[in-house]
């Protein structure tokens, strides 16, 4: 009996022992939990439970000068789904009823509104469990737009999700596209204003921090925004879409006609430099730029120099007038060829004998030889600063990315064929937008104002910032800038386009370029570049309008840009309800 109770008390012994043992087990386990290992513990709970959602900022709007937009935001929709929770599911109807849905036809209607078949979708949900039989995400759909969205949405099918984002439009296409640019599948700019105002344009990402039940998806009520998400800002351009619609439909007309590579036109506001067109063909169109050739992404209006021609010669005699060298009167007999002592060759483009020319007949005629004997009178110096003075070989304000500066060599390195191939054009290089900048000046009065084509950026909270410098440079006195528009408008009258360049009941200024272009090694191609800049009205000048046509194969000159030239300044004086001239020309004297 005795040993019996032994026992027991060593069985009752080691019991409590066991006991204490446990319960110091759990003691020790509870210390290290709430205690030692509490602050991990907490965060792996935590991040099992709980995630972050990206809430993104909007970029912001391109717009032109009457605020219709050119680029914009948009929300977009990336659709997923739960394929671990892909079940069939029951469906309450309007009336109340209840029916059940398969998966099969779930997939279906998902299919129908975003255009795949619903094989498609339930392949990606098995694809996603072959992988993973508890995948909680596979995509289905990425980028639909919000009218998809919300008819997958009324669907209420539990296991889909959407997840939202900013994607951008260009609801003119093409129209503009040169310059407005475009951003890439992640939203970095790539050209264009939506590269070179990115600081403006874009947007700073927020955040939301929630907590999730066991299907993934967040408690509702459990979202909270950590960092709130910041807009982009507008960026107000100086065009007019409508304007520039109707530019680049006529360019494209004409480009096509004569068989030419691309084209430029340009329209600039003569006494504030805001440029309201800016119209190039071809263009990319923004929404689908990979269909367009790379080399027509960029502006070539900026990008792309080549040699001006008699255009410039407009700029020499603005020159001579000013230095007080010359006047729309003063004489030259004009060969068709001129022989200067210092061993150059000018000829120029047509044949003929010596003509008796006043200023006014060498621009009239585009006269190389002639515009050659009256700027010999000038320094190759002050010439090379009156250039400069007009833009030539400088970028303009604008900052557009890629932009040239073009070719103007110092004058001291220049040949003697290069002393007088400037005149008219050769022998160096300008951009479009030096070209139209270049006679705004003229029209101007001999102020050549910065050109403008972003008027600011507008701050989602209102303030205006990057306003552009309206400082002007003083190129030639004011005398000598309207004697010079006054000469142009004999090209219109008097020149070899008869009535193309005119415009009833308006006095118009232009002038031609035709430029043989280089072949890189000294020598020439048979290719040419042709231009028609010029402005009306000739006594008040409002707006200038420059038309440039690349290698026209069935006109193969200057005649080319004429017509384009001639239908957009007429838009131009209608659309801004130019009032007609009511001054006569002065008609200066052609020749002697």
């Amino acid at each position: 009996m005795q040993h019996a109770n032994r026992t027991s008390r060593r069985r009752a012994v080691i019991a409590v022992i066991c006991v204490l043992g446990v319960f110091a087990a759990f003691v020790i386990r509870l210390i290290d939990i709430q205690v030692v290992n509490a602050s991990q513990l907490q965060a792996d709970a935590s991040d099992k439970t709980s995630g972050e959602l990206t809430v993104y900022g909007e970029r912001g709007d391109i717009v032109d000068s009457s605020g219709e937009v050119l680029a914009g935001s948009v929300m977009r929709y990336d659709l997923s789904v739960s394929p671990a929770n892909v079940n069939q599911f029951t469906r309450t109807g309007d009336d109340g009823k209840k029916t059940k849905v398969s998966v099969e036809q779930a997939a279906s209607e998902v299919g129908d509104i975003i255009g795949v078949s619903g094989k498609d979708i339930l392949g990606i949900v098995s694809d996603a469990l072959d992988e993973n039989a508890d995948s909680l995400y596979a995509r289905i759909a990425k980028s639909v737009d919000v009218d998809q969205y919300r008819a997958v949405d009324a669907l209420d099918i539990p296991w889909l999700y959407a997840k939202k984002h900013p994607a951008r439009f260009y609801p003119n296409g093409a129209i503009a596209g040169n310059v407005v640019g475009f951003v890439g599948s992640d939203q970095e700019p790539l050209a264009g204003v939506e590269r070179f105002m990115n600081t403006c344009l874009k947007s700073q990402n927020g955040t939301q921090a929630y907590q999730r039940g066991k299907d993934g998806v967040a408690i509702p009520g459990s979202v909270q925004t950590t960092q709130p998400a910041e807009n982009g800002g507008t960026v107000k351009l100086t065009l007019d879409s409508d304007l520039q619609w109707y530019a680049q439909q006529r360019l494209a007309e004409q480009v096509t006609a004569t068989k030419g590579t691309w084209g430029i036109v340009t329209v600039m506001e003569a006494k504030t430099g805001k440029i309201k067109a800016l119209a190039e063909y071809p263009s990319v169109d923004p929404t689908n730029v990979s269909v367009t050739d790379p080399e027509d992404r960029g502006a070539r209006a900026f990008t792309t120099p080549y040699e001006p021609g008699s255009t410039f010669k407009a700029l020499i005699a603005a020159s001579l007038i000013d230095a007080g060298l010359a006047d729309p009167t003063t004489h030259v007999v004009a060969d068709g060829w001129y022989y200067p002592s210092n061993g150059a060759e000018i000829k120029d483009s047509f044949p003929h004998g010596p003509m008796n020319l006043t200023l006014t007949g060498v621009i009239a005629e585009s006269s190389n030889t002639g515009i050659s004997q009256l700027g010999e009178k000038m320094s190759a110096k002050d010439r090379y600063e009156y250039l400069q003075k007009f833009g030539v070989g400088t970028k303009s304000s604008i900052g557009f990315p890629g932009e040239s500066s073009g070719v103007l060599h110092p004058w001291e390195k220049w040949d003697n064929q290069t002393f007088y191939a400037t005149m008219f054009g050769q022998g160096l290089t300008s951009t479009a937008i030096q070209d139209v900048s270049a006679y705004q000046a003229l029209a101007n009065g001999g102020v050549r104002l910065p050109a403008q084509l972003v008027e600011g950026c507008q701050q989602p909270d209102g303030t205006l910032t990057n306003a552009p410098s309206s400082d002007g440079t003083r190129v030639v006195s004011e005398n000598a800038a309207d004697l010079t528009v006054q000469m142009l408008e004999s090209v219109p009258t008097e020149g070899h386009f008869g009535t193309t360049l005119q415009i009833p009941g308006y006095r118009v200024a232009a002038k031609s370029g035709t430029a043989q272009q280089g072949d890189g090694s000294g020598g020439l191609k048979s290719t040419y570049i042709v231009s028609m800049t010029g402005m009306a009205p000739a006594e008040d000048p409002e707006y200038v309008v420059s038309v440039t046509i690349a290698n026209p194969t069935t006109i193969r000159s200057s005649a080319a840009a004429a017509p384009t030239f001639q239908q957009v300044l007429t838009q131009v004086l209608k659309s801004y309800d130019v009032p007609p001239s009511t001054e006569p020309a002065p008609n200066w004297p052609t020749r002697f």
